[in-house]
């Protein structure tokens, strides 16, 4: 049996909480990493919800965004969700000004695509490589995928649109499986960080 890996959630801002709660019901030690100390010390990292702007910003003031970039460019397994899928993305359709990304995922995103704060809603995503159903997907100004280079696989869609995907050892979603108590999608993150370390 492989020895529980250790996942990180960049703690910077968004929901932080319910992730670590997520991944320690998916068999993980999960910690918060605000430094580059921390992030030395996992084994992959959430990167939550929350204000992509902002989150950008408060990297750079912590100084994670260099290592982050080169530990993501190195293989570290990441997951993104909502927020976190934009920071995964090389290329943003309308980005804020000074936005940077962590890079990733060749893909190009749009933020808020699926409407604002009032304009969110749930639906059930099926999800390649989840067994038994679609996963309850929580979607809160959620971004979508517009495009994505030949060596993305797209994982889900919803409405049309690209909700999920895969690079390597790097997964996104558009939406918020830490919301629902459905913790498939956090197994299967769980599952790429075993197989990478």
């Amino acid at each position: 049996m492989n020895p529980s890996p250790v996942i990180g959630v960049l703690a910077l801002q968004g929901d932080v909480r319910e992730h670590l709660i997520a991944l320690a019901a998916a068999d993980a030690v999960a910690r918060p990493v605000r430094r580059p100390e921390e992030l030395a010390e996992v084994d992959g990292l959430v990167i939550p919800g929350g204000e992509s702007t902002t989150i950008s910003k408060l990297a750079v003031l912590f100084g994670l965004m260099e290592p982050l970039r080169e530990r993501i460019a190195a293989g570290m397994p990441v997951y993104g969700t909502c927020a976190g899928l934009i920071m995964l993305a090389d290329k943003i359709l309308d980005p804020r000004s000074g936005q940077e990304t962590f890079g990733g995922i060749d893909m190009i995103v749009r933020r808020n695509a699926f409407g604002r704060q009032n304009e969110s809603f749930e639906a059930g995503v099926t999800v390649q490589g989840i067994e038994d159903g679609p996963v309850e997907g929580v979607f809160i100004r959620a971004p979508w995928v517009e495009s994505v280079g030949a060596q993305v696989e797209v994982l889900a869609e919803h409405g049309g649109h690209i909700v999920a995907v895969r690079q390597e050892n790097v997964l996104a979603t558009s939406f918020h499986p830490e919301l629902t108590g459905d913790h498939r999608i956090h197994g299967l993150f769980v599952d790429m960080v075993r197989a990478a370390s």
